[in-house]
């Protein structure tokens, strides 16, 4: 189940605007009503109803599924200095280990 943020965001972007913490606040009063809109102020945007945020369950899934495998690649392609001393190796001895890294890290996380 995709994250009330997550669905909240994908609306604003749907409508052309940007997550803002002085325009939105959500709450979790922790009793068992879950996340709720407590501060909403976008001008030209009315505040979601609650369908208009349940529509957006696959797509925050995806989103989040995404931001999943993009965090776990970012991991793997190792440090940017590791990246280019493997470069530079590549260069000098005419082989190819950076991109047989960069491929192998794209074919263990994809994105489906």
């Amino acid at each position: 189940m995709a994250q009330f943020k997550t669905k909240v965001d994908l609306y604003l972007k749907a409508n052309s605007k940007t997550w803002n913490n002085t325009k939105v606040e959500l709450t979790d009063l922790s009793d068992g009503n879950g996340v709720f809109i407590s501060s909403w102020s976008y001008d030209g945007l009315a505040e979601p109803t609650a369908e208009q945020i349940a529509s957006y369950e696959s797509a925050g899934n995806t989103a989040e599924t995404l931001a999943g495998v993009l965090d776990k690649r970012q991991t793997e392609y190792l440090s940017w200095q590791k990246q280019m001393e493997m470069i530079y190796k590549d260069q000098k001895n005419g082989t190819t280990t950076f991109k047989d890294h960069c491929d192998k890290v794209r074919s263990d996380n994809p994105k489906e």
